[in-house]
């Protein structure tokens, strides 16, 4: 499988810009009320049973388990009914919100990276539409996307042969906005074939002849005087 991504830039109109940056905030919202939610039962967990603080620490039932992306996606859909303003918001959408902050911890785990950091409203800049739907969402210069409608973009090159659009990302910049398309191929590239005549190299060629060579001089110098 082949993946390309391209970046176009995107000419939303005034209604689109509203709803891409109130997309972004509900995206930020929901980003750092996860983030919390995890922080706070690890913090929970930290302290020893002797020497918890009623206080200050965090008191969170033993019987309450860890807020995974699977824990958090449930919480997500029950938590519409309490807050209506997250409806107005591409439920794909908000779900890939949890799918990054679920790989970050696990990239702080497996790689070494640091802590998840929240977000204010600079550092939110870009959600995702991971399905695009079955019918027709491309057409000369736009894309359809999900609340957004059919979005203009400034097609530089074309779409390559072969490719299927898998995801579109739209991303704020300093210079406006922009869609990236996720292109996918089924097609394997292999492995290329090891060709033509082997050569060795020796790591300790360099050093030789740089020894060689003040041989060489201290060679000559000594013969010089004993002609001299």
């Amino acid at each position: 499988m082949l993946t390309l991504t391209y970046e176009y830039k995107a000419k939303p109109t005034k209604e689109q810009i509203q709803m891409i940056e109130h997309t972004l905030d509900m995206c930020r919202k929901v980003w750092n009320f996860a983030l919390r939610e995890r922080k706070d039962w690890l913090n929970s967990r930290s302290c020893q049973v002797n020497a918890c603080s009623l206080t200050s620490e965090y008191i969170i039932p033993v019987s309450v388990p860890y807020p995974n992306y699977n824990n958090q996606a449930k919480s997500l859909t029950l938590a519409k009914e309490q807050y209506p303003e997250l409806k107005t918001v591409n439920a794909q959408v908000l779900q890939q919100v949890l799918r990054k902050l679920e790989t970050a911890f696990i990239d702080m785990k497996r790689k070494g990276m640091g802590f998840p950091r929240f977000k204010n409203r600079y550092r939110m800049r870009s959600f995702v539409y991971p399905q695009l739907g079955k019918s027709e969402f491309l057409r000369d210069n736009q894309i359809k996307l999900p609340q957004l409608g059919w979005l203009w973009y400034v097609k530089s090159r074309p779409l390559p042969d072969g490719f299927v659009v898998k995801q579109a990302r739209i991303v704020r910049k300093a210079s406006g906005y922009f869609v990236m398309l996720t292109l996918e191929c089924d097609l394997n590239v292999p492995n290329p074939v090891a060709s033509g005549h082997p050569v060795g190299l020796d790591l300790g060629l360099e050093v030789r002849f740089v020894h060689s060579k003040w041989v060489a001089i201290l060679r000559d110098e000594w013969q010089g005087r004993r002609g001299g």
